[in-house]
C-alpha cells in the first residue's frame, strides 16, 4: 500500500483548499483592473452606440444625424455605467 500516504496527503491539501474561499469578495481588486474595467465600460458604450448610429443613418440615409444622437447616448449611458460601477465598489 505504497499509495496509502500520497492519498491522504492529497485528501488533507484538497480539504484545505477547499476551506479557503479564493475568490474573497472582501479583497479589494488591483487599481490597473479597476480602472481597465471603469474605461472598458465607457469605451464599449460609446463604441456601440455610434455603431447603432452609422446602422440606423446607412439604413435611412440620415448621413450624419443618427451617429451623432446614438455618440451622445452612447456616452451618456457610458459615464452612467461608471457611476454605477464606481458605487458598486465603494460598497
Amino acid at each position: 500500500m505504497p499509495n496509502d500516504p500520497l492519498k491522504t496527503r492529497l485528501e488533507i491539501a484538497k480539504n484545505k483548499v477547499s476551506k479557503k474561499n479564493l475568490f474573497d469578495k472582501k479583497s479589494n481588486p488591483s487599481p490597473i483592473g479597476t480602472a481597465f474595467k471603469l474605461s472598458t465600460e465607457l469605451v464599449a458604450a460609446v463604441a456601440v452606440g455610434t455603431i447603432i448610429g452609422f446602422i440606423f443613418d446607412k439604413t435611412f440615409g440620415t448621413k450624419p444625424w443618427f451617429i451623432l444622437i446614438f455618440f451622445f447616448v452612447g456616452v451618456v449611458a457610458g459615464i452612467t455605467n461608471v457611476i454605477r460601477s464606481a458605487k458598486n465598489m465603494q460598497k
